[in-house]
């Protein structure tokens, strides 16, 4: 695998046949974000939008559990009085940049995911557009249990996976919610054994990363908006994404192998 970047330790990224291996690796504190790990992150997946060699990006981790959140222990200790407003603004260069990014980025986003998905974990796991968990995960938002709110869009991105009650039941109760139900409610991509969790991830991996990357990018971007977007708007944002999609070298390839009877290959451009 070629190093694509490396950070702190905490994360590392290499490239190999157009997969962006993301890997988390801080399996002591149950892969739990520092401020450093969410700005590295969040580098990485705004850097794979300018990189044409990369197509696909998977996100993994380190030892048994994905991700417990937030290391909220990074941050005690200080004994200065929080100016009004500075948890928002701190917010918007932060987790918010990191979700927004995720959703953007004009490459598709695979998560894998076993034992603990918590908070911002969870928020990762829903950004990506498809999240391959271990039937045995526990997915969690512990926000209001704990006395304070969610974030990584979490009240957005729930409700729009699985519907405004069951985001309820998991945002004002705290409820766990197993990789199993997750699947069955809609929330993640496939839930599988631990030991069908790697093949299968690969699987999609690989399908995504021999596929026409400029399509698929466009297709990403044009259900992302689809969540506010006027009917009137989002039929011209189709046309807008089929002139760039039409003149794409992908495109010509499969008129190109439909003419020749053979499968297309191609190259994501």
């Amino acid at each position: 695998m070629t190093t694509f970047s490396s950070f702190d330790g905490h994360i590392s990224a290499g490239l190999s046949g157009g997969v962006l291996e993301v890997v988390l690796n801080r399996p002591d504190r149950k892969n739990s974000f520092t401020d450093q790990m969410v700005r590295d992150l969040t580098s990485i997946i705004e850097n794979a939008e300018q990189e044409i060699d990369i197509r696909v990006v998977h996100i993994r981790a380190v030892g048994s559990d994905f991700c417990s959140g937030f290391d909220l222990g990074e941050r005690q200790g200080s004994t200065s009085k929080p100016v009004v407003g500075s948890i928002q603004r701190r917010m918007e260069s932060h987790v918010n940049r990191l979700i927004q990014s995720m959703c953007s980025v004009q490459k598709p986003i695979v998560v894998t995911a076993r034992g603990w998905v918590v908070g911002l974990g969870l928020g990762i796991v829903l950004a990506a557009d498809f999240a391959i968990v271990e039937r045995d995960a526990t997915l969690w938002a512990p926000f209001t249990g704990l006395g304070f709110t969610p974030d990584s869009g979490l009240s957005w991105l729930l409700p729009s996976r699985v519907g405004v009650a069951r985001a309820r039941r998991m945002l004002l109760l705290s409820e766990k919610v197993s990789g199993a139900l997750a699947n069955e409610w809609g929330m993640v991509h496939d839930s599988t054994s631990a030991e069908d969790l790697e093949e299968t991830t690969r699987i999609t991996v690989d399908q995504l990363a021999s596929a026409a990357t400029i399509a698929l990018g466009q297709t990403k971007k044009l259900l992302h908006r689809s969540m506010s977007a006027e009917l009137e708007t989002q039929l011209s944002d189709e046309g807008w994404a089929m002139e760039l999609s039409s003149r794409s070298i992908d495109f010509k390839e499969n008129i190109t192998a439909r003419r020749e009877k053979r499968t297309p290959q191609f190259k994501g451009q």
